[in-house]
């Protein structure tokens, strides 16, 4: 057999196998894409889903933290007029059918009042959530905190200015640099992270799952949306039970402030209308007012003490709904709307 023929058949043989594995890489190709597609379809969908559910839970907690700490500024009113009252009696731990309030102390009213303000005051441009993240935690615990000290030894609400902005970062920052604390540039950073809100409302699930980026690999990233979804569901499930816990813990929390500012008002009244400053000289309606005043005072400071969001117990797990806690204290804020009524 001729020597070209026998080159030709050959060329021939391996250009048809060299088709055939052409074909099947496109296939192959093809398949890959198509598969490729499909996961980041399904990661789009898992995305919005999630924004979605953030934005709207992250809305009402924002909206029940800074409601929550205008709550906890308005105390200043109360304890203006209530140290107006000479001879007033001790106003006792409030003890009632399952219904425990804290023994009023005006030092503490105080002190949470300006905490309050001081928080209220760096949430001008502070990121989506970060109220939200302060009744996360407890309101009344967050105003506590922001009344500490400054890194120069002086309370933070005697300052103003850049001097009370800087000593509000570095409180939430952890304190000072100098004291081991991250100083004012975590506090900068804690304000102002865009995924603040969540992070605290979730904990470090959620970064688990927005933190990384889709394999280019077509199969591992099918597996990778895969077990982002589960973790999604969980997630959307969670902020969605959040919501429904702080809408209800909102409702109670506004009909018990209606009920306190009413009764705010009617101090007023006989305070500084009928220029009654001595307790002795009040009637029973009126040192009724006043009595009642108090344990407003005393329902409102342990309701926002509530910390809406369990933390989880390691730095990679989802944060829980405190649901018992919410289900006890909105049953005694009840109960004492009930006795105030």
């Amino acid at each position: 057999m001729p020597l070209p023929f026998i080159l030709g058949v050959g060329a021939a043989v391996a250009g048809v196998t060299g088709v055939g594995s052409g074909i099947r890489g496109a296939v192959k190709m093809k398949d890959a894409n198509d598969t490729m597609k499909m996961v980041e379809k399904q990661h789009n969908r898992n995305t919005t889903r999630f924004e979605e559910n953030s934005k709207i839970t992250n809305k009402k907690m924002d909206e029940l933290g800074t409601f929550e700490l205008n709550i906890l500024k308005s105390f200043d009113t109360f304890s203006d007029i209530i140290e107006k009252i000479q001879n007033r009696p001790e106003f006792k731990e409030y003890k009632m059918e399952g219904v425990q309030l804290p023994k009023y102390d005006a030092e503490t009213i105080k002190e949470v009042s300006v905490g309050a303000g001081v928080l209220l005051g760096g949430l001008g441009g502070a990121a989506v959530g970060t109220a939200g993240g302060f009744a996360a935690a407890g309101a009344t615990t967050s105003a506590v905190m922001a009344l500490g000290t400054a890194s120069t030894g002086t309370a933070i609400a005697s300052l103003s200015g850049a001097a009370a902005t800087n000593a509000t970062l570095a409180a939430l920052g952890g304190g000072a640099l100098s004291a081991g604390g991250g100083g004012i540039a975590l506090g900068t950073s804690i304000l102002g992270a865009a995924t603040l809100g969540v992070g605290l409302l979730v904990g470090g699930a959620i970064f688990n799952v927005t933190g990384g980026k889709l394999s280019d690999k077509a199969e591992e990233a099918r597996k990778q949306v895969e077990k982002e979804e589960k973790t999604i569901n969980k997630i959307c499930l969670y902020l969605e039970q959040l919501n429904v816990a702080a809408n209800r813990f909102y409702e109670t929390l506004r009909c018990v402030k209606q009920m306190y500012d009413e009764t705010i008002a009617k101090m007023k009244y006989i305070v500084y209308d009928l220029e009654k400053t001595d307790w002795n000289m009040f009637d029973e309606r009126e040192k009724m007012q006043v009595q009642n005043a108090v344990l407003l005072v005393q329902l409102l400071y342990k309701m926002c003490q509530v910390s809406l969001v369990n933390k989880a117990e390691n730095e990679d797990g989802m944060n829980s709904v405190n649901q018992k806690e919410i289900n006890n204290t909105i049953d005694s804020a009840e109960e004492v709307m009930r006795k105030v009524a």
